[in-house]
C-alpha cells in the first residue's frame, strides 16, 4: 500500500531551516504511525473514541471504589487536574497556533474519524486531558499512576494513529496537561510533598504474624471489614468486634492479655484506647475506621497495609498527648480540644446524626448554632477577662499549605496550637473570617499562639468542652497541657 502524500503547506520558503526540519520530522512521524496503526480503515480506535471526560470520570470512580484514602485522594487530584487543564485549554483555545489538521488523503482511517473535527490541530485536547489526569494521579500515588499511565499514553498516541493530530500536537497537549497537574499541586500539596521531621523512635516488639496484638474494633463506625482485613494480613492477631457501649470494657480486657493494644474506630474510640494504653504502659496500634481519622493519617497510617507493615517490622514513635484538667477531673486528647461554639456544634450534630446521617447533621448543626442568639464565652487569661467565640487547642502544630486543610507534621513537638476567635458582634462572620485566615497569627478576629500549657480561670458553669469528638461540661479553672512523648504508637517508616 502506498502511503499518501502529506500536505506540507505549513512549511513555507523562508522559514528557518531548524523549523523546516522539525516540521518535516513531525510529518514523517505522523505518516508512519497513521499508516501502520492497528485496525486502520476497519474499526474505531477505542481509546481515542472514549477519551473524553466520561473515560476519566469512570477511571476516578474505579480508583475511589478501592476505598483507600490514598486512592481517593489520587482520584480527586486527577479530576481537579483535569478541570484546570480544561479551563486552561478553553481560555487559550486553539487560536494562537492555527495548525491545520493532517491532510489524510488516501489514509485508511477508522470509519468514525472520516467526519473529522473542523477545529485546528494544535494542541490535542485528548492528550491534554489524558496527561492531566494521569499526572495528577501519579503525583498523589505513584502506584496508581503506573496503572493509569498506559491508558493515558494509549489515548494520546491513538490521536496520531487515527489521523486526527500530528505528534507535535500530542506532545504539546501532554505538556499542557502535566503543567495543569503541577499547578494543582502548587495550590494543594500532596501528602508526600513535605517530608515530616525526625520523630523520636520507640523500641517496640515486631509482630511478623501479629501474635500478641489484640485489636478492638467499634462496629458502629463500619470498621469491622478493616479489622478482618488486618487479621487476614496478620493471622495470629486477635480481633474483637464490639458495639459502642462495650468498647471501653473490651479495651480493658484486651489490655490484660495483649503485648500490643490495637484499636479500629473513630476519634472517640481511639481516644478511649489511648487512655487505656497510657494507664497500662502498652504500645498502641491504630487502624483508621472512622470518618476523619486525623490522628492515624497524621501518623502516616492510612490503611491495613500501612499498619501491618509497621507491626511486622516493629516501627513505632513516641507522640505527645494533650490533657485537660478541671476541678479534679481530667481527660486526654490526641487531636484537638476546644471551648465555645464548636462544642455546641458537636453536641447538636450528635442529636441529629442518627436521624439524617453525619454530613447532613453537621450542616444542620452549623446553621442552628450560628443562628442562635448567644453570648460569647468569657474566660480569664493572664489576669484579663476575654470574650471568645471559640478557643481551639491542637495537640501539635497544624500547618496549612496552599488551599489544603491543616495537618500536623510532627506529633511530638511539645506544643499546643492555640487558636482564638475573639468575641464581638456577628459570630458567623467572625468564624468564617477566622477559617479563611488559616494560620495567620495577626487578625482582627483571629489570633494564634503555640504554648506548652494554657490556664483559663472563671469559666462559667455549664461551659462545653469538646475533645476528640466527645463533649463534657467544665467550669472554674480549666488547664490545658502537654504530656511530652507519653504514648508509643506503631507507624510505618515514610517511604518518601
Amino acid at each position: 500500500m502506498k502511503t499518501p502524500d502529506l500536505d506540507l503547506a505549513t512549511t513555507k520558503p523562508g522559514h528557518p531551516p531548524l523549523r523546516d526540519r522539525a516540521l518535516a520530522l513531525d510529518h514523517r512521524l505522523f505518516e508512519t504511525l497513521a499508516s501502520r496503526w492497528p485496525g486502520a480503515g476497519t474499526a474505531p480506535s477505542r481509546p481515542g473514541r472514549s477519551a473524553g471526560a466520561v473515560l476519566w470520570c469512570a477511571a476516578a470512580a474505579a480508583l475511589a471504589a478501592s476505598r483507600t484514602p490514598r486512592a481517593r485522594r489520587a482520584a480527586t487530584r486527577g479530576l481537579a487536574s483535569l478541570g484546570v487543564a480544561a479551563a486552561a485549554l478553553g481560555a487559550v483555545g486553539k487560536r494562537p497556533v492555527r495548525h491545520p489538521r493532517p491532510a489524510t488523503g488516501r489514509l485508511p482511517l477508522p470509519g468514525w474519524l472520516r467526519g473529522r473535527p473542523v477545529t485546528t490541530s494544535f494542541p490535542s485536547g485528548h492528550a491534554v486531558s489524558a496527561a492531566a489526569f494521569a499526572t495528577g494521579v501519579a503525583l498523589e500515588s505513584p502506584a496508581w499512576g503506573a496503572v493509569v499511565a498506559p491508558v493515558a499514553a494509549s489515548v494520546a498516541v491513538s490521536r496520531v494513529g487515527a489521523g486526527a493530530h500530528f505528534p507535535s500536537d500530542v506532545l504539546a497537549g501532554a505538556a499542557l496537561g502535566a503543567g495543569a497537574a503541577l499547578a494543582v499541586r502548587g495550590l494543594v500539596p500532596t501528602r508526600g510533598q513535605v517530608t515530616p521531621p525526625a520523630r523520636p523512635l520507640a523500641e517496640v516488639p515486631a509482630l511478623p504474624e501479629g501474635e500478641g496484638l489484640v485489636l478492638v474494633a467499634n462496629t458502629s463506625s463500619g470498621s469491622a471489614e478493616r479489622a478482618r482485613a488486618l487479621r487476614d494480613a496478620l493471622p495470629r492477631a486477635e480481633v474483637v468486634l464490639c458495639a459502642p457501649a462495650d468498647v471501653t470494657a473490651e479495651l480493658e480486657k484486651a489490655a490484660g492479655r495483649a503485648r500490643v493494644l490495637g484499636v479500629c474506630g473513630g476519634d472517640g474510640t481511639v481516644n478511649t484506647a489511648a487512655r487505656v494504653a497510657l494507664r497500662c504502659g502498652l504500645p498502641l496500634a491504630v487502624l483508621p475506621g472512622g470518618t476523619l481519622n486525623h490522628f492515624a493519617y497524621d501518623l502516616g497510617v492510612e490503611d491495613v497495609r500501612d499498619l501491618a507493615r509497621a507491626l511486622r517490622q516493629g516501627d513505632a514513635v513516641r507522640v505527645d498527648v494533650g490533657r485537660y484538667s478541671c476541678g479534679g477531673r481530667h481527660g486526654v486528647f490526641l487531636n484537638t480540644c476546644s471551648l465555645g461554639v464548636y462544642p455546641e456544634l458537636v453536641r447538636e450534630r450528635e442529636r441529629w446524626s442518627h436521624r439524617i446521617g453525619g454530613w447532613p447533621a453537621g450542616v444542620l448543626a452549623a446553621v442552628r448554632v450560628l443562628r442562635a442568639d448567644r453570648h460569647p464565652l468569657e474566660a480569664e487569661f493572664r489576669g484579663r477577662t476575654h470574650p471568645l467565640w471559640l478557643l481551639f487547642a491542637g495537640n501539635g502544630t497544624y500547618h496549612r499549605m496552599g488551599l489544603a486543610p491543616g495537618r500536623r507534621l510532627d506529633l511530638a513537638d511539645g506544643r499546643l496550637d492555640v487558636r482564638v476567635v475573639h468575641g464581638g458582634r456577628r459570630p458567623a462572620a467572625r468564624l468564617l473570617a477566622a477559617a479563611l485566615a488559616g494560620p495567620l497569627t495577626r487578625s482582627p478576629v483571629h489570633a494564634a499562639v503555640q504554648v506548652g500549657r494554657l490556664r483559663l480561670d472563671r469559666v462559667a458553669p455549664g461551659t462545653l468542652l469538646a475533645y476528640d469528638g466527645e463533649v463534657t461540661e467544665v467550669e472554674g479553672r480549666v488547664t490545658l497541657e502537654k504530656l511530652p512523648e507519653a504514648l508509643t504508637v506503631y507507624r510505618p517508616v515514610p517511604d518518601y
